[in-house]
């Protein structure tokens, strides 16, 4: 990826061509050197919305690459109502959301590991940094979407609304993480023995 990003700065704001629209977008897929074109002329506008949304190049190359196999192996849902990109962009949404899914899972296993290697004292200790690495591991406990929104709310002060929205949720949807995210934080403090 980070190669077709050499190529000419006019790439980012060239327009798809009517051709990869319906009849168009099988030929692009069966030729060559119309595959190449097209791959170039979008591949910088898929990558940019890919890197605005996760802040980390490597993934962003990771996900456009999914991204476009996704769309050869989907080429027959292409109805071509939209430019090519906007559906790419929206195979590339999916494709980012099945990556926070899985980061949720994976820091929920690693939860589970930590939880059991922490090995609890007989009596909490009043030292402030022991309550601080209460909290801290409490944090951590949380999947990603919990911890984000009581960061947001709690350290941050966001309202709910503008956490929701950095996340990606309505407001309901928001209230409700931020409300299992403090009860579930609350049970994980008093688990380790700081409350």
């Amino acid at each position: 990826m980070r190669h077709l990003m050499n190529s000419d700065e006019t790439t980012l704001t060239t327009p798809t061509s009517r051709d990869d629209h319906v009849g168009g977008l099988p030929r692009v897929l069966a030729d060559d050197a119309a595959f190449e074109a097209w791959y170039q002329r979008t591949v910088p506008r898929v990558f940019s919305y890919l890197l605005a949304r996760s802040g980390d190049a490597d993934l962003a190359e990771e996900l456009c690459q999914e991204t476009y196999l996704a769309a050869i192996a989907q080429r027959a849902r292409y109805d071509g109502r939209s430019d090519t990109v906007v559906w790419l962009c929206g195979i590339a949404r999916h494709k980012l959301a099945d990556h926070f899914r899985r980061l949720e899972r994976v820091d929920r296993r690693r939860f589970h590991l930590e939880v059991r290697e922490i090995t609890l004292g007989s009596s909490p200790s009043p030292d402030p940094m022991t309550d601080r690495l209460a909290i801290a591991v409490a944090l951590r406990s949380l999947p990603p979407l919990q911890r984000a929104m009581l960061t947001f709310v709690a350290l941050d002060g966001l309202s709910v609304a503008e956490a929701g929205r950095l996340i990606g949720k309505s407001h309901p949807a928001a209230q409700s993480i931020l409300f299992r995210a403090r009860e579930a934080f609350r049970q994980a403090y008093r688990e380790d023995g700081a409350s």
